[in-house]
């Protein structure tokens, strides 16, 4: 019982098909320096997750592993306060073979397949930083508390429950984590964050610890570890030397794990009698909080791919393909900690309170749910020139709007669709690539890939009130990304080739604390910059 509280947990958020469904330029070093522009182009294993079209292209066949080192340098600036993180990532980035068979056949004289693994997304990051404060997080746990009606007698019982689980194996519990209040309000109440206007027991009204006169500050640590990763199985076709099909299937898994730290120091704060139900107190005190979130998510999904290459002249290529959405099984378990102490006097208050430190934990709490990620069309077209040239250009539209998400049972979330609505905007990729051949072995490329933002302005801006899950209530939002690459590659005689890449990743974004609410917009906030060096490897053989 203890484990099945969705409504309690607040379980999925439309933050939560956002983090999963993240656009970024990954591949072999080819594509990665050409932009990933080959759409209209294929002949490269990491056109299978692309354009299936591309498999058809092959006459012979093709294997290759590559290596992506990522070296991550992110930095953060909130009114005044800098802070920089670096951190260096190597994983094989993809990996597969693509081959075409002679088929004897005029129409369709070959026939092409391939399988390929390819990290579609890296999820891993790490930032802090901190802020001047103009209101607090337990204020704004306290405004919705007040909002949702939660009376004081529900969020606080002294009565211990037990239990005894199938293995044997007895235990205790609180039983207002049961109940179907929030489980942030929950542990804000009994750590004495929120409290009460009075000792009622039936009271709804609660107050945070910030008032007039309070001032005061917070920092703030999040470290993300993940990856979503995808293999595809495509098989294309080739009609008469100038039509190129192609279809596909994809089959995802992905992993996230998340750790945040959340943590304010006020002066002059409004402080509670210390008991269960008390009334808020004096506002000459200093006050601390302290927030950590752990959550681990877990899934795995399938999409389908079809695409098309022309080849109307020897010149000119164009093509087309579409993505189904990536329909997800997911599972997430999280908890949070909150702990809350006080002082009054001229005393080290770093060192010594007056008042109880008062953790309050939350039960783990695990919970299946759906996701369907959003449809994607692209278009491309390429010249050949003198045959020791190409130019490409791509364009991709994501229709971030249709994504879905579903409870463990398959029933539709209809809040969370209307959040996904109001938070995010259909988005654009365009892709520049090119590539020229300095002799028969030797050729060198250059690429831009530009990105626009899921969430949309009204979002980004803070006018739009943000729901997160769990017991998290901070999120990134970010803006539009662009990649800058270069490489050289060399084909051996003998088949062999080697490519090298360098890309450049530049994402600017907002970090929220929490949620503008009606009573208070400027809540805490502060600017991401990531800004990646990949250097990117591939080694294969064609025969």
């Amino acid at each position: 019982m203890l484990l099945m509280a969705p409504v309690a947990a607040n379980a999925q958020s439309a933050i939560d098909a956002m983090r999963l469904s993240p656009y970024q330029l990954r591949g072999t070093a080819r594509f990665m320096a050409m932009g990933g522009a080959f759409t209209a182009l294929g002949g490269d294993i990491s056109t299978l997750g692309q354009n299936p079209a591309g498999v058809g292209v092959y006459r012979s066949s093709d294997i290759g592993v590559t290596l992506d080192i990522d070296l991550q340098c992110s930095s953060t600036n909130s009114l005044g306060y800098h802070q920089s993180q670096h951190n260096t990532q190597a994983a094989c980035n993809a990996f597969g073979y693509a081959g075409g068979i002679s088929t004897g056949n005029s129409v369709m004289p070959y026939f092409g397949w391939g399988v390929s693994y390819n990290r579609a997304a890296s999820l891993d990051r790490t930032y802090r930083g901190g802020t001047v404060l103009s209101t607090s997080l337990s204020n704004y746990i306290a405004n919705y508390t007040t909002n949702a009606g939660y009376q004081a007698s529900s969020l606080y019982d002294p009565v211990t429950q037990t239990y005894t689980d199938p293995y044997g194996v007895s235990g205790s519990y609180d039983p207002y984590w049961d109940t179907n209040n929030d489980w942030l309000s929950i542990a804000a109440f009994n750590a004495h964050m929120i409290t009460p206007v009075n000792n009622k027991a039936n009271c709804t009204s609660y107050n945070g610890l910030w008032t007039n006169g309070t001032s005061g500050d917070a920092m703030y640590y999040t470290r993300q570890r993940g990856y979503i990763d995808e293999y595809n199985i495509d098989l294309g076709g080739n009609i008469s030397d100038r039509f190129y099909w192609g279809i596909g299937f994809g089959i995802t898994d992905l992993e996230l794990r998340t750790e945040t730290y959340y943590d304010e120091q006020l002066n002059n704060a409004l402080i509670p009698n210390q008991t269960a139900n008390g009334n808020a107190g004096s506002s000459d005190t200093y006050a601390y909080t302290a927030m950590t979130t752990q959550s681990h998510t877990t899934g795995n999904g399938f999409n389908f791919k079809v695409g098309f290459i022309a080849r109307p002249i020897d010149e000119l290529r164009l093509g087309f393909a579409i993505h189904t959405p990536t329909y997800y099984d997911i599972t997430t378990t999280y908890y949070g900690d909150i702990d809350y102490a006080y002082y009054k006097g001229d005393i080290d208050y770093y060192n010594s309170f007056d008042g109880p430190e008062t953790p309050s934990t939350t039960p783990v709490a695990t919970y299946d749910w759906k996701l369907k990620s959003p449809w994607k069309i692209m278009a491309g077209i390429a010249g050949v020139i003198g045959g020791q040239g190409i130019i490409s250009f791509d364009y991709e539209r994501s229709f971030a709007r249709d994504m879905r998400q579903k409870d463990g049972y398959g029933d539709e979330l209809y809040y969370n669709t209307e959040d996904i609505k109001t938070y995010f905007d259909n988005y654009n990729t365009y892709r520049v690539g090119a590539e020229y051949r300095v002799t028969n072995n030797l050729s060198i490329r250059a690429g831009f890939n530009y990105t626009t933002a899921m969430a949309n302005k009204d979002t980004r801006e803070g006018y739009n009130q943000v729901y997160t899950s769990g017991t998290d209530p901070s999120y990134v939002l970010a803006k539009d990304t662009y990649y800058i690459t270069a490489g050289i590659g060399y084909r051996f005689d003998c088949g062999i080739y080697l490519d090298a890449t360098y890309a450049y990743r530049h994402q600017q974004s907002t970090w929220h604390a929490f949620t503008p609410y009606p009573s208070c917009e400027d809540t805490p906030r502060g600017s991401l910059l990531e800004h990646d060096n990949h250097l990117v490897f591939t080694a294969g053989y064609r025969f």
